[in-house]
């Protein structure tokens, strides 16, 4: 999800991608022995750490921001985690599971490396969920935002340091319940993000005493025309409208709310990726003024964020993401666990990332939460101009 080009279509979670793993993990004869072997290098020598990302399809531009994000922090440390030389071994996620599943598949049993970091969708995610489980080898997600992968699906081997989808929304609904005298319309793509992101912003605005004024799945990655949705929302006399949407989608809806009139008389909030990265610079001036959700901005004001955001500029030759930073702080969980793992294998490994504690990262301090996934701050955000261009502003923290 978000940073998608004007062309791309995000991450979709499609439960039917899992089944692929059984088949490819037979075809790959991964079973048995062939898990066990340790990976990483020696005691206190070089460690080969596997970088699963996209770097062809529609998701490229998440992967590229993810891997200039992990390779900042390693250039600042001098190429190593943990004390170590790290050599990172990158592998092509691609577009969903078919070369997700087995790019990561060889990074482990040929490439042996001593962790995974990456994964943008959801569905290779879940996917590689049991089999970094049975071959007890660290997977540090860095973007897939599902929540089917916390709760009954944590694992001792699987951390993520992104978010869930459900998360983002539910941050935002007690303060659009407070900004807003009136009901808000639901809209989102017709798939599992949408349904997870809308879920839980319905859960804590329902909760807040908000009232709903209807809600709308549209036809994920076929709808060009929002109109008759548009025209839906004006008569639904709905004060507000949160809209869960990424990649070409988003430039789309926020391109045609604008056109419609809409922008000028319903406020409209969604989930970061709403506005993030690529699509943001896409829909341009129509964006001004859309409020989102996100655990991340360019705009953040902290010594730290400054340093980073800087730096990332300087190498990159644009503004960093919320992608690159959780790729960033991939490196840095990585880099405290392995200075607690001299061995580096893969019990030890996940038991050091358990103990990792605080991270200090540019998006503010976070630590793992009991399910794994970040226990972060969120911020409310706005679209504005600045900077000589269109950013996104950093309105206040969301309890």
């Amino acid at each position: 999800m978000g940073a998608l080009s004007a062309n791309s279509r995000p991450p979709r979670l499609r439960r039917a991608g899992i089944g692929l793993v059984a088949v490819a993990l037979a075809l790959a004869g991964c079973g048995g022995s062939s898990l066990d072997q340790s990976g990483g290098g020696e005691s206190g020598g070089p460690v080969k750490i596997g970088l699963l990302v996209p770097l062809s399809g529609v998701y490229a531009p998440l992967g590229e921001d993810m891997r200039a994000g992990f390779q900042l922090y390693l250039d600042q440390h001098g190429g190593k985690l943990g004390g170590r030389q790290a050599e990172v071994v990158t592998a092509d996620e691609g577009e969903g599971p078919q070369t997700g599943v087995p790019a990561a598949q060889k990074l482990v049993t040929q490439d042996q490396v001593a962790a995974v970091v990456g994964v943008v969708n959801s569905a290779t995610a879940l996917g590689l969920r049991d089999f970094f489980d049975e071959s007890k080898r660290p997977l540090v997600v860095a973007n897939a935002g599902a929540n089917e992968l916390a709760g009954a699906r944590r694992s001792d081997y699987l951390w993520r340091t992104s978010f869930t989808n459900g998360d983002v929304g539910e941050a935002l609904g007690p303060a659009v319940k407070d900004d807003v005298d009136g009901e808000v319309y639901l809209i989102a793509a017709d798939y599992a993000a949408g349904k997870e992101s809308t879920g839980g912003f319905r859960k804590s605005f329902e909760a807040a005493g908000g009232k709903i004024a209807g809600s709308e799945f549209t036809p994920f990655g076929k709808t060009q025309d929002f109109q008759p949705y548009l025209s839906a929302i004006r008569d639904s006399g709905a004060d507000a409208v949160y809209a869960f949407y990424a990649g070409a989608e988003a430039v789309n809806f926020v391109k045609q709310y604008k056109e419609f009139g809409l922008a000028d008389e319903v406020q409209l909030y969604g989930p970061g990726f709403l506005t993030e990265g690529g699509v943001l610079a896409a829909q341009g001036q129509a964006a001004l003024g859309v409020q989102t959700s996100l655990h991340y901005s360019t705009e953040l004001d902290s010594p730290r964020n400054k340093e980073f955001s800087a730096a990332y500029t300087a190498k990159v030759k644009k503004p960093p993401t919320v992608y690159s930073v959780q790729a960033y702080d991939s490196a840095a969980v990585l880099d405290k666990a392995l200075a607690a793992a001299p061995g580096a294998s893969g019990p030890e490994l996940a038991k050091a990332i358990g103990g990792v504690g605080a991270i200090d990262s540019p998006r503010g301090s976070w630590s793992f939460g009991a399910d794994h996934d970040p226990e972060q701050t969120y911020y409310l955000r706005e679209v504005r101009s600045g900077g000589g261009g269109i950013v996104n502003g950093v309105v206040r923290e969301l309890d």
